[in-house]
């Protein structure tokens, strides 16, 4: 049975009302020697607590996606065939250009929302250079079959959920594909190919989109692998200048990161709620070491860059979350990379998806421009505070005070 399917959700539903009603019925009427009774009694109790349990647990996980099986939830899923050492540019000496292509075959994704706006594909992806085995989901904007854009070939962004988080995430809670399409066909937003691959690519951590030598190669699964595979199956322009990647949360911290560290294949990056040190997720094995997190922390890597990177960067948060990152960004950028921060107030919400879902509307109406796909619509990019009075160090690891911001507006 599914761990978000319907049937398990119904299920637990049903024992959670059997639990409520065990005690009410058989409380007095329980017979035997009293210390029998007395276990019964709490066993019902307990029975009762652990389906209520499971039940918010259900409710919770389907809402945000958080896990998408029980391989997940259990943190028996390994998705890492090999991890070879793939070097600097994480190829490992490949000749990419000469790799065949290669056809996956797709089917219609399962689970909510999946269906809507035309439905989401999913296929289960080999990964040549990573060596990563894991799913794909793949969404095709309303023009894709249209015969007026029989030739023409589409931007793509790749989406990147949270920690613990399931690719079909944006699709589900954040429900991103319904709130595009409309605005797509009246040519509010550019027909982007929307992609979402797994991240959760080993039980129980966060890879934090690093390549790790005999661990895994998450970065040259997300940036090499996955893109390779859209080019190769759909009409997909495959130039750097069409390519962007978002993410919320740890997948905000991955988003800036590639971007940063490969503007030979993004030319934009989206953070919801992000940070910079990949310590902002303890979990995560880019933060085990003082050298892995500072190969992996786009603070330091744009500030050391020997070249700026022409890239654009757009970065929302609270204060505290996300925001003071995305203005450790903005304070070390240099052109050609741009970066725009929105201050998000405490009323808007918290770090969860009721924060993150209203903000895709205006964040694709950003890329639409950012990536010189149509004009710029009225209003959709408002001038917001965005700097502080704050030392880098204090910035690049989210302790900068909102105080700071406030006097420098």
């Amino acid at each position: 049975m599914s761990l978000t399917g319907t049937p398990f959700l119904y299920t637990t539903i049903v024992l959670s009302v059997v639990a409520l009603i065990l005690p009410l019925v058989l409380w007095s009427r329980m017979r035997g020697p009293k210390a029998v009774r007395a276990v019964a009694r709490v066993l019902m109790l307990l029975f009762a607590q652990a389906t209520a349990v499971t039940l918010i647990f259900v409710v919770v996980n389907n809402q945000n996606d958080l896990y998408d099986n029980w391989a997940d939830l259990l943190g028996t899923g390994d998705h890492v065939q090999q991890a070879a050492n793939l070097g600097q540019d994480g190829t490992g000496g490949i000749a990419l250009q000469r790799l065949p292509k290669v056809r996956q075959t797709f089917t219609a994704a399962e689970g909510a929302a999946m269906h809507a706006a035309g439905g989401v594909r999913v296929t289960q992806l080999k990964g040549r250079v990573s060596g990563v085995n894991a799913e794909v989901y793949v969404w095709l904007p309303p023009q894709y079959d249209e015969p007026a854009y029989r030739n023409h070939r589409f931007p793509v962004v790749e989406l990147l959920p949270g920690y613990p988080g399931s690719a079909k995430a944006w699709f589900g809670s954040l429900k991103v594909h319904e709130q595009l399409e409309p605005l797509m066909r009246s040519g509010r937003v550019a027909p982007f190919i929307l992609v979402a691959p797994r991240t959760n690519l080993l039980a129980g951590v966060d890879t934090g989109c690093a390549n790790i030598p005999g661990t895994v190669n998450a970065d040259s699964w997300l940036s090499i692998d996955v893109p390779r595979m859209v080019t190769d199956n759909f009409r997909a322009a495959a130039a750097p200048a069409n390519w962007a990647v978002a993410g919320y949360s740890a997948g905000a911290h991955c988003a800036v990161k590639l971007a940063v560290t490969h503007p030979d294949r993004y030319r934009a990056a989206i953070s919801m709620s992000g940070y910079n040190d990949p310590i902002g997720e303890r979990n995560s094995l880019a933060a085990q070491s003082v050298a892995l997190r500072e190969r992996n922390n786009p603070y330091l890597l744009l500030r050391k860059a020997a070249a700026p990177p022409r890239i654009a960067l757009y970065l929302s948060g609270e204060s505290g979350d996300g925001y003071q990152a995305g203005v450790a960004l903005e304070q070390v950028a240099k052109a050609p990379t741009t970066v725009h921060v929105v201050f998000l107030p405490r009323s808007a919400g918290g770090h969860n998806m009721a924060l993150w879902r209203p903000q895709v509307p205006a964040v694709f109406a950003w890329l639409t421009v950012n990536m010189g796909q149509s004009r710029a619509p009225s209003g959709t990019t408002p001038r917001e505070p965005s700097s502080a009075d704050s030392t880098h160090a204090a910035l690049a690891s989210g302790t900068a005070s909102r105080a700071g911001a406030a006097r420098k507006r």
